[in-house]
């Protein structure tokens, strides 16, 4: 199996919302059929393995795919290039490189292995608590201290400084899905 292969990952779902989301699991194109031989059940698991030069170039991935998506707007819910809400951003780039993510942020802050903050690298996700205790936002680090993400109902997906007063004071975590 592939590196991209045991990226997919899945979590089970919890009551709570977050970040503009509704509390369903939408598929990523609401309407659209499954895949032949594809069904409703998620894929178990799968726990990434140290990343390798393959991974680092799966990281670079995502960066180029999220980068390439600047300028949607954000859309409550969203989660295809119409308009974008935060883990729907998120969960749609990784799809691009064939990697199963969950569809909220409460489930996309438990997959992978959280990273120490100095260790934050290209494609890894970030989580802040924007409107209630716990992650209830995500974005994507592209490097050198910047993330990419779709912020609000007021915004487009942007880059913005980790390092600003808002989201600094925010941060709560970051997590490794490669």
């Amino acid at each position: 199996m592939t590196l991209l292969g045991r990226l997919l990952v899945v979590a089970m779902a919890l009551s709570l919302s977050a970040c503009a989301t509704t509390g369903g699991i939408p598929r990523p194109f609401p309407g659209a059929a499954l895949p032949p031989g594809a069904t409703e059940v998620p894929p178990p698991v799968v726990r990434p393995e140290e990343p390798t030069a393959a991974a680092v170039s799966a990281h670079q991935s995502v960066v180029d795919v999220a980068l390439g998506y600047r300028g949607v707007p954000y859309r409550f819910g969203g989660s295809d290039p119409a308009g974008f809400d935060c883990s729907g951003f998120v969960q749609y780039v990784f799809k691009q490189i064939g990697a199963v993510l969950p569809r909220e942020v409460r489930e996309q802050v438990r997959i992978g292995r959280e990273i120490d903050p100095e260790d934050v690298k290209p494609g890894d996700l970030l989580f802040f608590q924007t409107v209630s205790p716990g992650a209830s936002h995500v974005a994507l680090a592209i490097g050198g201290g910047e993330f990419v993400h779709a912020p609000n109902s007021s915004g487009v997906v942007r880059i913005e400084r980790l390092t600003s007063s808002y989201w600094a004071s925010r941060f709560l975590s970051a997590r490794r899905v490669s």
